[in-house]
């Protein structure tokens, strides 16, 4: 797996190479369409193995990269290392190791966070955000409930937190199901690292303010679902309200995109073709974003009522 050298760490990516299918080929070749995917807290690139294969299928180079701490980047104990800014200046420093001038970036939960992080740093790299699940004010006190004990237990029961390690490392990866090898993956690392990610997450800043996230004027698509309060609907209706170009779709649960993805991959696809798109192809055709929250993209395939705040009109 190659990897590049940041502040003294190591952090490993992935480069899926574009396909070239005929229908992509108007406008930048797929070589200069760069998707940027960003994994959850505690998991890995890993996670985005299929979403990124499609992807590049339709026509755009993928990279997915391990934040410090995570997957098989280094694995520092100081929690000073850790911040939604150091990870938001990893991911620059990702672009500059590649020669990416621009690139669109995305990612799940941490991953949505982090991107927002790159738009307060440097909206000037970005083409365009998807952010999946993002973790705002609304999130706060159920992420406390979520996590505090994880923190606890791996701060301090590491010992205990080592013996599940071993016990996960001996779970044969092709004996159970991908999904449940990629959230294995959280238990069999080293405890003490992933505590220390945790504790400097927790003590920094969670997300850009919501004053400054309405001066994010980058393309943005942005994806929730209803059923989990860590990632609840209202964060991802109040991001859609707050940025100027953005575009709300509802996925039907927190496994959609990973279960049953056609949907919601479709809408990410056209999203990067809005995104790259030349100004003369784009004039004919709404921006990507210029719908915001109004646009709401309901279950299914048809189009949804939205109120002021984001939230789909029931």
């Amino acid at each position: 797996m190659p990897s590049f050298r940041h502040e003294g760490s190591r952090l490993a990516y992935t480069v899926y190479e574009p396909a070239e299918p005929a229908a992509r080929r108007r406008g930048p070749s797929s070589a200069d369409r760069p998707l940027i995917l960003l994994h959850g807290l505690l998991l890995s690139q890993r996670m985005h193995i299929p979403l990124a294969r499609d992807l590049a299928g339709r026509g755009n180079r993928v990279i997915t990269l391990d934040l410090l701490g995570h997957g098989r980047s280094d694995r520092p104990r100081d929690m000073w290392r850790y911040s939604m800014g150091v990870y938001a200046q990893e991911v620059l420093a990702l672009m500059d190791h590649l020669e990416l001038e621009r690139a669109v970036v995305g990612g799940t939960s941490l991953g949505a966070n982090v991107t927002l992080e790159v738009a307060a740093q440097a909206p000037e790299r970005l083409q365009g955000m998807v952010v999946e699940m993002p973790v705002l004010d609304n999130a706060l006190l159920a992420t406390a409930v979520a996590f505090t004990p994880l923190l606890v237990s791996l701060t301090f029961g590491e010992r205990l937190m080592r013996l599940l390690s071993r016990v996960a490392r001996a779970v044969p990866a092709d004996r159970i199901p991908f999904y449940v090898d990629i959230a294995l993956d959280a238990l069999r690392q080293d405890p003490a690292p992933s505590g220390a990610v945790l504790q400097g997450l927790f003590f920094g800043r969670v997300a850009p303010g919501r004053g400054k996230r309405r001066t994010f004027e980058t393309p943005a698509l942005i994806l929730g679902h209803r059923r989990d309060p860590i990632h609840p609907f209202s964060d991802a209706g109040m991001l859609a309200g707050e940025l100027p170009n953005a575009r709300l779709v509802e996925a039907n649960s927190l496994i959609e995109l990973r279960f049953s993805p056609e949907r919601l991959t479709e809408e990410i696809s056209t999203f990067l073709d809005e995104a790259w798109a030349p100004p003369a192809r784009a004039s004919g055709r709404r921006a990507p974003g210029t719908r915001r929250a109004a646009g709401t993209r309901r279950r299914g395939s048809g189009s949804g009522r939205a109120s002021a705040g984001g939230e789909a009109a029931g």
